[in-house]
């Protein structure tokens, strides 16, 4: 896991994800291919307004996309795990946030691309 100030990158494996049903049945995986899987989580405990948290997540899916080739191989997940404070970005979607946003997401993704892959696999 990379983590910074208010974001997480959680990684599986693909590998990892079992290929067996709940009743213990052969199921079909999870995922269908072997590729770089991206998944954003803002939570409304971080992000009370439901336009901040669409804001957030468009550009945690937009500056993944220029890092996605430095990606491994597997499913990546980015969590806001801490709140931007209301009283410095007072306006849901301002300027100021999406910069805040994009520096921070540009620092986890740099950091994600040149960490070793034990370093970021989720347990």
């Amino acid at each position: 896991m990379a983590s910074t100030a208010h974001f997480a990158l959680h990684r599986c494996e693909l590998a990892a994800v079992p290929a067996v049903s709940l009743d213990g049945s052969r199921a079909h995986a999870l995922f269908g291919s072997a590729d770089v899987w991206l998944g954003a989580m803002v939570p409304k405990r971080w992000a009370k307004r439901a336009v901040t948290r669409n804001a957030i997540k468009r550009q945690i899916y937009h500056v993944a996309s220029h890092f996605e080739s430095g990606l491994a191989v597997a499913a990546h997940v980015i969590r806001l795990r801490a709140g931007f404070d209301r009283m410095v970005f007072p306006s849901a979607t301002s300027d100021a946030l999406k910069v805040a946003v994009r520096n921070e997401l540009q620092q986890l993704l740099t950091r994600a691309t040149q960490a070793t892959p034990s370093d970021l696999t989720s347990q």
